[in-house]
C-alpha cells in the first residue's frame, strides 16, 4: 500500500514538473515571430532606402523685406509692434512732413512764376510778330507812294524807322523766349521746374512709410521720435510664403528631378507629415556658390562628397493659426524618386 501511494505521489511530482517545462512549439512560434517581425522591418528600411533619399540638412526658407525710409526725418508715429502682421499698402510709420511740404510750396511758386513768365513771353512774341506785319504793310505802302511821289521823304523814313523798331521789339522779344543756358529754349526750364516740383511732390509722399508686401513684422528697430536716414531698415517683413531648401549629397540626386513627392517633417511638429514636391535642383554646389569657393587646383586637395541645395515647396495648404511654419526651421524631407 506504502509503495502504491510512492508510486503515485512520484507520478504526481512528474506531471508537475512537466507542466513547468514551456512546450517546444510555443517557443519555436515566439523565434518564427520575431524573425518575420525583423524580416518586415529590414524589408522596410531596404524600400525606404530605394524608393525615399532623405537628409537632415534642410531647412524652411523664404525671402524678407527690409521696410526702409525712402526719405529722412523724425519719426512722428510708429503703427507697427513686433511679431505684428500687415498687409500690403497698411501704414506703418510716418516721418515728420513739415520741411517736405515747405519744398513742395517753394517747388510749386518757382513752377507757376516759370510757367508765368513763359506765357507773357510767348504773348508778346505773338504782339511783336502783329506789330511787324503792320509796319512791313505800312513801309511797302509808303515806298510805292513815295516813288509815285505821292508822299513825301520824310513820311517814308518814319515808316522805316517804325519798322526797324519793330523788328527789334521782335527779336527781343524771341530772346525772351529762350533760357541763357546753351541757347536753349525756355521749355527746358519750365520742364526742369516741372520734374523738382514733382520730386518734392514724391518726397513728401515718402513720409508715409506702407507696407510693401504681406508678412509679419521682425526685427523692429523704429520708434516714435528717431531720427532716420534714407535706406536705414526700420523693419523686417517676413512673408507667409516658405518653402524648404535641403541639402542633399550629389551622390543622392542621381534619380531626383523636379515634380516628385515629398514628404516632409518637421522638428517642431514631429507627429505630423507634410506633402510637398521637388520645385528644382540648384545648378551648383552649395560650396561653389559660396564667398569663397573651393580652389581644387591645389596640392592638399582632399575629395569631399559635395551637397547640391534643393527647393521643395508645400504642396498643401497650411493652416498658419495650428502650425506655425517659420524661416530657419530644421526639416527632414524624404523624396520619392522610385
Amino acid at each position: 500500500m506504502e509503495e502504491k501511494n510512492t508510486n503515485i505521489e512520484e507520478q504526481n511530482v512528474q506531471a508537475e514538473e512537466e507542466t513547468k517545462k514551456p512546450h517546444k512549439p510555443f517557443k519555436r512560434y515566439i523565434f518564427i515571430g520575431i524573425g518575420l517581425v525583423l524580416a518586415a522591418a529590414a524589408a522596410y528600411i531596404i524600400h525606404d532606402a530605394i524608393v525615399y533619399q532623405t537628409t537632415d540638412d534642410a531647412y524652411v526658407e523664404t525671402t524678407t523685406v527690409q521696410v526702409a525710409p525712402r526719405v529722412s526725418g523724425q519719426i512722428i508715429e510708429s503703427y507697427v509692434t513686433d511679431n505684428q502682421k500687415v498687409k500690403e499698402g497698411d501704414l506703418v510709420a510716418k516721418i515728420d512732413p513739415a520741411d517736405y511740404e515747405v519744398a513742395l510750396a517753394q517747388a510749386e511758386a518757382r513752377y507757376e512764376r516759370i510757367l508765368l513768365d513763359q506765357k507773357n513771353a510767348k504773348a508778346n512774341f505773338k504782339a511783336m510778330q502783329t506789330n511787324i506785319d503792320v509796319a512791313k504793310k505800312d513801309l511797302d505802302r509808303y515806298t510805292n507812294l513815295y516813288e509815285k511821289g505821292a508822299v513825301s521823304k520824310q513820311t517814308l523814313d518814319a515808316a522805316q524807322a517804325k519798322y526797324d523798331s519793330a523788328q527789334a521789339n521782335l527779336t527781343e522779344a524771341e530772346e525772351a523766349l529762350l533760357s541763357k543756358n546753351g541757347g536753349k529754349v525756355a521749355d527746358a526750364d519750365l520742364k526742369e521746374a516741372k520734374a523738382l516740383r514733382d520730386k518734392a511732390k514724391l518726397n513728401l509722399d515718402y513720409t508715409n512709410i506702407y507696407a510693401p508686401q504681406n508678412g509679419t513684422v521682425s526685427s523692429r528697430r523704429v520708434e516714435k521720435g528717431m531720427y532716420v536716414n534714407v535706406g536705414a531698415p526700420l523693419f523686417v517683413i517676413v512673408p507667409e510664403n516658405v518653402w524648404i531648401v535641403a541639402n542633399y549629397k550629389e551622390n543622392q540626386l542621381r534619380h531626383m528631378k523636379p515634380g516628385q513627392e515629398v514628404k516632409i517633417k518637421i522638428d517642431t511638429y514631429p507627429d505630423h507629415v507634410f506633402k510637398g514636391r521637388v520645385d528644382s535642383i540648384q545648378r551648383a554646389s552649395g560650396a561653389k556658390s559660396s564667398m569663397f569657393p573651393p580652389e581644387n587646383a591645389v596640392g592638399s586637395f582632399v575629395k569631399i562628397v559635395q551637397r547640391i541645395p534643393v527647393k521643395i515647396v508645400f504642396t498643401e495648404k497650411i493652416d498658419s493659426n495650428e502650425y506655425n511654419i517659420v524661416p530657419g526651421m530644421s526639416v527632414v524631407p524624404k523624396v520619392k524618386v522610385k
